[in-house]
């Protein structure tokens, strides 16, 4: 099949990877895709060192103006006639209001269809005109249950949603990472360490996982809590951590890529307590690949994602006492946290691979095509 992308994302986040990892999945099976995204920024870069090809020509920026979207939607609709694409995909509102506009008619074969991945609740609008749009789209792919509700809320039928399933990068968080030097790194020693991979932005719920975190210190004063990412937020949560005196017990690492596999194989609990910009929670995802037992709030996918008492442990309310209840559960007893991480492991090969969601998104694909 012939198929575009489109993906209006600047950054390394959100629905970065997730969209790289369906392309580069796709043209795996055979399939002709080219991906439309903004030139000059990280998530270019990242579609290129991904070896993706690239749609040349487009702005696709929201801001820049009425005339900036007619040249790409006139520079889509002559590609999408030249490639005889057979289907668009579209990843932001930007992308999914320009694959309309760039749909030429090909006789009596009709317009190409549009798909659309909800990467977020968020994303799906409730306003008239977004109804518009949403009814002349042919399929909505959803990453939680929640998106699910909401875009058969707004008009989406039940036969034209379908769930992805999240997708963890199995091979790079298998076993074998040394948890060594990034215990060195930070002069962990052998104490119980938690790890929380997030961006350090006002709508994470750090505050929560901190209040936590110093109540759990009053049954294992030994705990480490290790706060991955960057972010906006970073100096006012600083500034908590040391309002809470606990300087000596939280390590703020900053953004951590290269040697991500071996930060989690560091933890002996990974936590998440909100959702983000990618609702399947990849972070989650990547600490069940790394065999990591997982403490959660009821967001996003990961209700669907991690086993309560399984895989993990999901907090029922959002309380600090809770948060450090769920932590104890999982660090008091090492064997049951060490369990807990194999059944993560195991449930990540089983269901979040990208063979299984490439396989549903191909699919897709041709049932409409």
């Amino acid at each position: 099949m012939r198929i575009l992308h489109l993906a209006a994302n600047r950054w390394w986040t959100g629905s970065a990877d997730p969209t790289i990892r369906l392309v580069a999945g796709l043209r795996a099976r055979g399939h002709r895709v080219l991906l439309g995204a903004i030139p000059g920024d990280r998530f270019e870069t990242k579609a290129r060192e991904a070896g993706l090809e690239l749609v040349g020509g487009l702005r696709l920026d929201p801001r820049a103006g009425p005339a900036a979207l007619a040249r790409d939607a006139l520079r889509l609709r002559a590609l999408v006639r030249a490639e005889a694409v057979d289907v668009i995909h579209a990843h932001h509102s930007h992308d999914h209001w320009l694959a309309m506009l760039a749909r030429p008619r090909r006789g009596a074969g009709g317009r190409p269809p549009v798909v659309r991945t909800f990467h977020n609740l968020r994303a799906v609008k409730r306003d008239q005109l977004s109804a518009r749009l949403y009814r002349r789209t042919a399929a909505a792919l959803v990453v939680s249950r929640q998106i699910e509700v909401r875009c058969r809320e707004v008009g989406f039928g039940a036969e034209r949603v379908v769930w992805l399933p999240g997708v963890a990068d199995l091979g790079r968080f298998a076993a074998g990472a040394d948890p060594r030097p990034v215990r060195e790194e930070f002069a962990l020693g052998d104490a119980p360490v938690i790890v929380s991979v997030a961006r350090l932005a006002p709508n994470r719920s750090h505050e929560l996982l901190l209040d936590g975190f110093r109540l759990l210190l009053g049954t294992l004063p030994q705990a480490r809590l290790l706060l991955v990412g960057k972010g906006e937020a970073r100096d006012r949560l600083e500034a908590r951590v040391a309002a809470l005196g606990l300087g000596d017990r939280v390590v703020f690492t900053g953004y951590r890529d290269r040697d991500l596999p071996e930060v989690l194989a560091a933890a002996d609990c990974f936590v998440l307590m909100a959702a983000g910009s990618d609702e399947s929670c990849r972070a989650a995802l990547e600490a069940m690949a790394a065999a990591r037992p997982v403490v959660a709030r009821r967001v996003g996918a990961l209700p669907e994602t991690v086993v309560d008492g399984e895989t993990g442990l999901l907090l029922g309310e959002d309380e600090p006492v809770r948060v450090a209840e769920a932590l104890l559960g999982v660090l008091a007893d090492r064997a049951r946290g060490r369990a807990m991480g194999a059944a993560g492991r195991r449930r990540a090969e089983a269901e979040f691979g990208l063979e299984r969601s490439v396989e549903i998104v191909e699919a897709l694909y041709r049932r409409l095509a």
